[in-house]
């Protein structure tokens, strides 16, 4: 009898269920983009971050840089000398290179240790950040060029001092400029650090036993840049190595051009047992607050970062539109969903109100308030799911429109700011490259808006929420009708 009645009322009212259902819909649609959006949001954050520090890392320790000295500027210098052009032997090309710590302070190799037995810390691995610059070219001797005018007056009346008069034309200097990262990896702990971001798409990665070997692993870019093949060879300050493998990030960009073991990056730099950064690994992801703050107190003068220090420092219009998804849109769609919740009421109400002698008749009939609630209810809980049923479609429709357009939106990571004063992020992976440029690093991130099974399942609940809502209000009204109520309406 109940699902009788109820089926023969839909029908009779398909466009009152309608009107109900639409505004329900609405707002479980709204509550769906944004929710789906704000997942893409996220995504897109973390595409970002995953960018700037290796996969399986935690937080970094790193020492912030500190000013030049008096009477140093900071900056390399390159000394070359001009005498061969001067003595005839014009063109000879000179070259010259600096392998220089790269963005932060050195720390003793040491400091992995010790990091390394603070409570909280599943494991760790120590990194050497370098750059090196390469000037080579060449000096060009001039030609001197004697005045035509004074030529034949040497010597003669009023000649002067006899001394040639002319210019010197041609000749100077050509030189060029090549500035690559390099990065000194523990070869014995390879699943720390910026390496394990990127997979080996060529060769193969080091050997445990290469701790001290010439080799090299390239960044893919970089070896198509300079046409590096495997079993090249790559020539830093005189050493050169053989290039075994050829690495390709997973989030499009690489942590340093070159990867050397730790041990060679030492010796080119002249940091012997030194490195720049301590990567870590929590031993409970839950708990990195409480071990970023026990490292920071026990071993001091460090500067200890963890991703969620990178997040807010991440600026842009990815973090503009992320805002705007946060508050305004999860805002607006409280406001739709209450606004839709309580027309629903209203509107089921007052067809309640159209009912009277419906109702009261039924009532006349034996049926019990109760039963007329539960009528009622039960009519407001399947326009609620017809209702969530149009919301998912309209929802889903909309979140693959996000998808299909997929606009572009650009993120940037700043520079200092809670950071130790070391560059993007005191010495996650990606920050490494950042450091030499001295500026941030912007990203341009496709946005998706994917649709999770929680997030249906949140739309169904909505649903089947707004049609209790609407049914309370029908049912309230149902309940305190009377008889003698559809009497007054028999004409």
């Amino acid at each position: 009898m109940f699902f009788t009645y109820l089926r023969r009322e839909l029908r009779r009212r398909r466009k009152a269920a309608l009107v109900v259902a639409s505004g329900l819909a609405l707002g479980i649609a709204l509550v769906i983009v944004v929710s789906s959006v704000s997942s893409g949001m996220g995504k897109a954050q973390d595409k970002v971050l995953q960018s700037l520090y290796g996969l399986g890392t935690d937080m970094t320790v790193t020492k912030a840089a500190t000013a030049p000295k008096e009477g140093q500027t900071g900056r390399p210098r390159f000394d070359f000398d001009a005498k061969d052009a001067e003595d005839g032997d014009s063109g000879q090309e000179q070259s010259s290179d600096r392998v220089m710590v790269q963005g932060f302070q050195t720390l003793a190799s040491s400091t992995v240790t010790k990091v390394a037995r603070q409570k909280g810390v599943a494991d760790t691995v120590g990194g050497l950040s370098l750059q090196v610059m390469k000037v080579s070219g060449q000096f060009t001797r001039g030609q001197f060029k004697q005045d035509p005018q004074q030529q034949g007056q040497r010597g003669g009346p009023g000649g002067g001092s006899g001394e040639p008069q002319g210019r010197v034309e041609g000749g100077g200097a050509s030189f060029d400029v090549n500035s690559y990262s390099v990065f000194g990896t523990d070869v014995t702990k390879q699943d720390l650090g910026p390496l394990t971001s990127s997979k080996i798409t060529e060769g193969r990665t080091f050997k445990t036993s290469e701790t001290d070997a010439k080799v090299v692993v390239a960044d893919a870019s970089y070896a198509k840049e300079k046409k590096l093949a495997l079993n090249d060879t790559v020539t830093v300050k005189g050493t050169k190595f053989k290039v075994i493998g050829v690495a390709t990030p997973d989030s499009g960009d690489a942590a340093a051009n070159l990867y050397l073991p730790l041990k060679q990056a030492q010796t080119l730099a002249g940091t012997k047992d030194k490195v720049t950064t301590v990567y870590v690994k929590a031993a409970d992801s839950q708990q990195i607050d409480a071990v970023k703050s026990t490292i920071q107190k026990n071993i001091s003068g460090t500067t200890v970062t963890t991703s969620a220090d990178l997040a807010d420092t991440v600026s842009g219009s990815l973090s503009t539109a992320s805002n705007l998804a946060s508050n305004v849109g999860k805002w607006l769609s409280v406001a739709v969903l209450a606004a839709a919740f309580l027309v629903a009421g209203l509107l089921t109400s007052s067809a309640v109100s159209r009912r009277v002698r419906e109702f009261g008749t039924l009532k006349a009939l034996g049926w019990k308030s109760d039963r007329v609630t539960r009528q009622v209810i039960g009519e407001a809980v399947v326009n609620g799911l017809i209702g969530g049923v149009l919301g998912i479609a309209v929802g889903l429709a909309g979140a693959y429109a996000v998808t299909a357009i997929s606009p572009t939106l650009s993120a940037q990571l700043g520079v200092g700011g809670g950071m130790g004063g070391g560059p993007t992020g005191g010495g996650f992976g990606g920050g490494m490259r950042q450091a030499a440029n001295g500026g941030g690093k912007t990203l341009d991130i496709a946005l998706s808006a994917p649709v999770s099974a929680t997030t249906i399942a949140l739309a169904v609940g909505l649903a089947v929420a707004g049609g209790l809502i609407a049914g309370a209000f029908g049912g309230w009204r149902a309940s305190r009708l009377r008889p003698a109520d559809a009497l007054r309406r028999v004409e």
